[in-house]
């Protein structure tokens, strides 16, 4: 089992609500998260990136910071741990995210993977004018298609010429090209996700509870042998320990009954765009009958791992049994202190790292 954190370069990490911490993110803080969890023993971090808040009352995402400067600037100050930037295929040419990368791939030595992001958040990209219309959320794994086989060109030659339905290069050139193989990682959540993953990508992240965890892993193992690969799927998951179950529960519900109404109408308004069934935006949309284990959206519809350390262990391990997945992405309140606890009080308890 591998072991990763969501990292919080967006205002208050991944809970809409006040009654988690509030801040503007910071590389300082970004560091002290990272460091903490390479001293732990947790194999990578990973950054997403957002262009447009849900705001609300706490300002929910208003602020975020840019996934592979971040990145970068985390390779030069670490020795051990995996980096995964996000690239939002909609804002960067596929020439100039296959740059940064082979970049960050030599500043950090080999370490440095990519997560693909479609986009399901139309206002985050018609602000910049560069929404491609509502056809896009229905063909955005077409679009993806095209633009992670350029990336792979480039890394892979160094130089491509390329005609397609989406992108017209000629001679296109990315040197120096990276020295060591690139992870890719793709949120495939929806039956076009899926697919696109089991062919394209390394690894699948997704955010599902451990019922519907288990047949994603099933339905990407089985997509990818048909193209005689094998990609395993992570899942994201919340985390609250405390001294006694009691306890988390009752930080859980806190954050439940103080969440930011004014920021989850306007993430479920953007949710309710997209016509793509079965992926992330049909997730939130669900997300406000859901209980905590199932991901409730206070939790931005994360599932929720809580309890002592011991019973959040034991949960890990029945997670891991259950599911058969490869590993586990996660988020917590306070992410220093969460990580913290996780590597000094959970991670020994683990059957499943045995």
């Amino acid at each position: 089992m591998k072991f990763g954190v969501f990292l919080p370069n967006g205002s208050n990490g991944y809970i809409p609500s006040a009654g988690s911490p509030q801040y503007m993110p910071s590389y300082a803080h970004n560091k002290a998260v990272t460091l903490e969890a390479e001293q732990q023993g947790l194999d990578f971090v990973l950054s997403m990136m957002k262009f447009k808040g849900f705001g609300g009352d706490t300002g929910y995402w208003n602020g975020c910071m840019e996934s592979f400067t971040l990145m970068a600037a985390l390779a030069a100050d670490t020795s051990r741990i995996g980096l995964f930037p996000s690239v939002t295929l909609l804002s960067t040419h596929p020439a100039i995210a296959a740059r940064m990368i082979a970049t960050i791939d030599d500043i950090s030595q080999g370490r440095c993977g990519l997560n693909i992001v479609t986009g399901w958040n139309k206002p985050e990209y018609t602000q910049m004018g560069l929404w491609r219309g509502d056809e896009y959320f229905d063909r955005r794994y077409d679009f993806a298609d095209e633009y992670l086989g350029i990336v792979k060109a480039l890394w892979k030659d160094g130089e491509t010429t390329w005609n397609g339905e989406f992108f017209q290069l000629n001679k296109c050139t990315v040197l120096p090209r990276p020295a060591h193989d690139i992870p890719i990682v793709c949120a495939g959540q929806s039956p076009k996700g899926i697919e696109f993953t089991a062919r394209m990508g390394d690894h699948n992240f997704v955010i599902a509870h451990a019922d519907a965890l288990k047949p994603i892993v099933q339905n990407v193992r089985a997509e990818s042998a048909k193209n005689n690969r094998r990609v395993g799927t992570y899942g994201l998951f919340h985390m609250i320990t405390a001294r006694t179950d009691a306890e988390a529960r009752a930080l859980a519900e806190d954050i439940v009954a103080k969440a930011d109404k004014g920021a989850i109408t306007n993430i479920l308004a953007s949710a309710a765009m997209d016509t793509n069934t079965g992926g992330t935006a049909d997730r939130m949309k669900s997300g406000l009958s859901l209980t905590l284990e199932q991901g409730n959206v206070a939790f931005m519809g994360i599932p929720l791992i809580h309890g002592s350390p011991e019973t959040v262990a034991t949960k890990i391990d029945e997670i891991a049994a259950e599911t058969g997945v490869e590993g586990l992405l996660f988020s917590w309140p306070d992410f220093v202190e969460g990580i913290r606890d996780f590597g000094e009080k959970v991670m020994p308890r683990l059957k499943c790292m045995s």
